[in-house]
C-alpha cells in the first residue's frame, strides 16, 4: 500500500510541473511593433500580420498621428524578423480583408528589436481607385480649357498632328514596323554591338599612346600629297593614257570575243587536266631534280657514256675496309703486319687511303698522299693516269649532245 502512494503522489507532481509548463509557454509574451503608414485603409484591431503569406500575429491598435496613422503589431516571438523589414497592407481582393505583411522573411543576421518602430520610408500602402480617379481627374483639368488648352494650343497641336498623318497610314506602319526590326536586330547583335564598342575603345586608346607615331603618318601623307599635287599633269597624262589603254582593249575584246571564248575554253581543258593530273604532277616536280642530278652523276664526259658502279665501301677496297676497322679497335702493337705492309703499298702507288691507314704511317689525315719512294725490290710506282691516246674522245659536257645548243 505504501508503494502506491509514493506512485500517486509522484504523478500528481509530474502533472502539475507539466502544468506549470504549459501555463508559462501559454503566457510567453508576444513581440510588438510599430508600423507608421501614410494611411490605412481597411486595416482594423484584429487584422492578419502575415510573413510569407502566413499569419504570425495580429493588428493590436490602429490610431491617426498627425499626417500619418500609428499601427501597432504583435506577432509571435518563434519567428524571427530581419532588422531591415518593412511593413506593406496588402489588398487580396476588392472585397477581401487586408492584411500587413512584414517583408522579406528572415534568413539570418540582424533581427528586429521587440518594440521597435518602422517610420513611413519603411512602410507601403496600396495605391486606392480614388487617387487613380483623382488623378486622372487631375489630368484632365490640366489639358483642358482651364489648362494648357486655354488659348486653344492643344487643340491647334491635334489638329496639325491629324492634317500631318491623314493619308500616312501605311507610311507610319512601315516606318514603325522597320524601327521595330531594326531595334530586334540590335537586341540580337547586343554582344556585337558592345564588342564593337570595347574594340573602338581599344583602338582609339591605341592612337592616343602612339600620337607620335600618328603625327608623323599625317606629316608623310601630307609630304605624298603635295607630290602628287606637284605632278598632276604627269598623274593626269598617265590616267588619259591607261583611259585610252583601255578603250582599245574593250574594242579588242570586243572585236575578237569568239576566239577568246575558245582560247578561254581550250585554257579550262588545259587546267581541268592539270587538276586531274596533280598528284602525277606534283611527283614529277618531285622526282625530276634528283633524275638529273643523278644523269650528271652518271654521265662520262670523257667517253660520253652513262657509268655506273656499285660503291658501297667508296673509293677504298675491302682490305683497306678491313684493316681500317682493326686499327680502330686494336692498339698499335697489335694491328697485323699485313696492314702496314698494305698501307705502305697505298703510299708508294699514290692510291686512296683511308684516314686509319693514314695514321699507321704517321701520315695526316685527308692529305694527299706524296710520292714515295719504292722499297728496296719493289716496282717503281704506276703514273696516276695514263696520257690519253691520239684519237680518243674529247671531252663531251652536253650529255652526247642533248644539251647542246643550236650549231
Amino acid at each position: 500500500m505504501r508503494w502506491r502512494t509514493w506512485v500517486a503522489a509522484g504523478t500528481g507532481v509530474m502533472l502539475v510541473a507539466v502544468a506549470g509548463v504549459a501555463v508559462w509557454q501559454a503566457r510567453t509574451p508576444e513581440r510588438r511593433l510599430v508600423a507608421n503608414f501614410e494611411k490605412a485603409v481597411g486595416i482594423v484591431e484584429g487584422s492578419d500580420v502575415r510573413v510569407l503569406g502566413v499569419k504570425i500575429g495580429h493588428v493590436i491598435a490602429v490610431k491617426p498621428h498627425g499626417k500619418t496613422v500609428r499601427v501597432e503589431l504583435g506577432y509571435d516571438p518563434t519567428y524571427d524578423i530581419p532588422a531591415d523589414a518593412q511593413a506593406v497592407v496588402i489588398p487580396p481582393s476588392v472585397v477581401s480583408d487586408r492584411y500587413v505583411q512584414l517583408t522579406p522573411a528572415y534568413t539570418g543576421g540582424a533581427k528586429l528589436a521587440d518594440g521597435a518602430e518602422l517610420p513611413v520610408s519603411r512602410t507601403v500602402v496600396p495605391l486606392e481607385i480614388d487617387d487613380i480617379y483623382r488623378s486622372l481627374d487631375e489630368f484632365n483639368k490640366a489639358l483642358g480649357p482651364d489648362g494648357a488648352n486655354a488659348d486653344g494650343a492643344l487643340s491647334t497641336l491635334f489638329a496639325t498632328g491629324r492634317a500631318n498623318l491623314e493619308g500616312n497610314g501605311q507610311n507610319l506602319h512601315d516606318t514603325l514596323d522597320g524601327l521595330s526590326k531594326a531595334m530586334t536586330t540590335l537586341s540580337n547583335g547586343r554582344e556585337d554591338l558592345f564588342g564593337g564598342l570595347a574594340n573602338l575603345q581599344k583602338f582609339t586608346t591605341a592612337l592616343a599612346e602612339s600620337d607620335q607615331q600618328v603625327r608623323k603618318f599625317n606629316s608623310q601623307l601630307a609630304d605624298v600629297s603635295e607630290q602628287l599635287a606637284g605632278e598632276r599633269d604627269e598623274l593626269a597624262a598617265a590616267l588619259k593614257s591607261l583611259a585610252i589603254a583601255l578603250a582599245q582593249v574593250t574594242a579588242f575584246v570586243r572585236d575578237n570575243r569568239e576566239q577568246l571564248r575558245s582560247n578561254v575554253e581550250g585554257l579550262a581543258d588545259v587546267t581541268g587536266t592539270l587538276v586531274r593530273q596533280q598528284r602525277a604532277i606534283i611527283d614529277i616536280l618531285d622526282i625530276t631534280p634528283l633524275a638529273l642530278s643523278n644523269l650528271n652523276l652518271l654521265y662520262n664526259p670523257t667517253s660520253g657514256t652513262l657509268d655506273t658502279r656499285n660503291n658501297a665501301m667508296g673509293p677504298y677496297d675491302p682490305a683497306s675496309f678491313v684493316c681500317s676497322l682493326m686499327i680502330d679497335s686494336l692498339a698499335a702493337t697489335k694491328v697485323p703486319p699485313e696492314c702496314f705492309a698494305l698501307a705502305q703499298t697505298l703510299h708508294a702507288h699514290n692510291m686512296p687511303m683511308t684516314d686509319q691507314l693514314r695514321r699507321l704511317l704517321g701520315l695526316p689525315p685527308g692529305a694527299a698522299p706524296a710520292a714515295a719512294a719504292a722499297p728496296s725490290g719493289a716496282p717503281a710506282a704506276a703514273p696516276a693516269q695514263a696520257p690519253m691516246p691520239s684519237g680518243a674522245l674529247a671531252s663531251d659536257p652536253t650529255l652526247g649532245g642533248i644539251l647542246r645548243g643550236k650549231p
